[in-house]
């Protein structure tokens, strides 16, 4: 029978591996796969915007128009993919970055520090006294 009360039961976590501080958010390991995972949230979410934007696209066409046709439909979907994937790597839209900022709390200004965004291709604030 099981018993709730019982820790060794309990379900081994993703990071478990016996050592008490495998979960803290100190831990290197930690981090890493954290990092992993809200990139790869990021790259979901976007792949999922992409498909939903292409979908509503192919909905509004008309009967004669090329985004109709479901030629190429899989290679889109890979391309769309690729795409996300791409852009989550450069934390374009900045949710790996705000999942961090809850997983991550102590280290989140490194985090930030650490992003890929390039900031050579983005226009000054309008606001900005100069």
């Amino acid at each position: 029978m099981l018993n709730i009360n019982d820790s060794s039961s309990a379900l081994p976590s993703a990071l478990d591996d016996k050592t008490p501080a495998a979960a803290t958010p100190a831990d290197p390991r930690y981090a890493a796969k954290a990092t992993e995972a809200a990139v790869k949230f990021e790259a979901f979410f976007i792949s999922h915007m992409l498909r939903q934007m292409r979908s509503g696209t192919r909905e509004m066409a008309g009967e004669d128009s090329v985004f109709k046709d479901p030629i190429n439909s899989d290679m889109l979907e890979m391309a769309d993919n690729l795409v996300a994937d791409k852009m989550a790597g450069q934390r374009a839209f900045g949710i790996a970055d705000a999942i961090l900022r809850q997983l991550l709390p102590a280290a989140s200004a490194p985090v930030a520090a650490q992003s890929t965004v390039k900031t050579d291709n983005i226009a000054a604030p309008l606001n900005k006294s100069i």
